[in-house]
């Protein structure tokens, strides 16, 4: 039994968020197909005082308006000019540009449509990286700056599954503030985008500083 998230989910510091997205299940149903993945990987944007922030100091244009939108909304970009990755608002002070990046998924249901979606027949390679689930799910730039609680693709809780082993590590794929300790993963998992060697997480110890 799943249970849709409620917006005030979303009103707390990204990186707590992005802990607790481990486990849930994000569902997504485009042109009458639904696909869905349990979240096994997230990385924590922490919005103006992050280097590597689309919001840092607060920048803001056309692309990245849906960013300062209420939490809980979603935050769609194109990444190298290639792959749309898909994140989510959330912040304890609305308007700081925080957001959580959705970084690798199980699939659990529309696996053929994911194939397709994806030209390929193995799995383990169907949502594993960011611009990988959203082409396997079918997210495209048309959700940006949809509120996630009545959007087409959605984030539930999974009140079936048991409770996650999380380990936390420094963010992959960028340059700036590299080393802060904000990509989450659920350990043991293969279906992440790639292996973590990290340590448990601390309710403490979830963000730099």
């Amino acid at each position: 039994m799943s249970t849709r998230l409620d917006p005030d989910f979303f009103l707390r510091p990204a990186s707590l968020v992005a802990v607790d997205l481990i486990g849930m299940l994000i569902t997504s149903t485009v042109a009458g197909t639904t696909t869905v993945g349990r979240i096994v990987e997230t990385e924590a944007y922490l919005g103006h005082r992050d280097p590597a922030s689309h919001g840092y100091r607060f920048r803001r244009h056309a692309g990245n308006e849906s960013l300062y939108a209420a939490p809980g909304t979603w935050y769609v970009y194109r990444s190298y000019g290639v792959h749309w990755c898909a994140n989510l608002v959330c912040s304890d002070t609305e308007g700081d540009g925080s957001a959580v990046l959705i970084r690798a998924l199980e699939p659990l249901r529309g696996l053929r449509a994911m194939r397709r979606r994806r030209g390929m027949e193995v799995d383990t390679a169907l949502c594993s990286g960011p611009g990988k689930l959203t082409q396997a799910l079918g997210i495209t730039r048309a959700l940006d700056g949809r509120p996630m609680a009545s959007a087409p693709v959605t984030v539930e809780l999974d009140s079936t599954s048991e409770p996650a082993r999380i380990v936390v590590t420094p963010r992959i794929g960028i340059t700036k503030a590299a080393d802060w300790p904000l990509r989450f993963a659920l350990e043991g998992s293969r279906w992440l985008s790639r292996p973590v060697s990290g340590r448990p997480v601390s309710p403490l110890a979830t963000h730099p500083g």
